[in-house]
């Protein structure tokens, strides 16, 4: 059952992360900073609430699936910059490399947590 919900908030934080990486590019071409409580606050809060209903469900799957490739620390790390790249994505002066290394970090472990979740059906 919790394996539905699982693919479910997965793909959740997958469109939330490409959001955060078209909001940076529109921040970068305008060279404007977002409003921290109209742009800001509300999204670095929605992918908080996503990733806090996430993280455990993903970690008791990965502990009794272990599927190769996928370990509990990436999955709280994947938590942790994404949650990081929803406040910078509103900030044009983030660093382009630092933010594009985190955003493909973030799809691929949960692009790789969708594929193991989808063969284990």
């Amino acid at each position: 059952m919790y394996e539905n919900d699982l693919i479910h908030l997965t793909n959740k934080l997958i469109e939330l992360n490409d959001y955060a990486y078209r909001s940076y590019n529109q921040v970068r071409e305008k060279g404007e900073q977002g409003d921290f409580y109209q742009d800001v606050k509300p999204f670095a809060d929605q992918v908080r609430d996503a990733c806090e209903q996430w993280l455990p469900l993903a970690i008791a799957w990965v502990n009794e699936f272990q599927p190769k490739h996928l370990h509990p620390i990436q999955l709280k790390n994947t938590s942790e910059n994404l949650q990081m790249v929803s406040v910078k994505a509103f900030y044009p002066d983030s660093s382009l490399k630092k933010f594009k290394s985190h955003i493909q970090s973030v799809d691929y472990v949960l692009k790789r947590l969708l594929e193991e979740t989808k063969k284990n059906k």
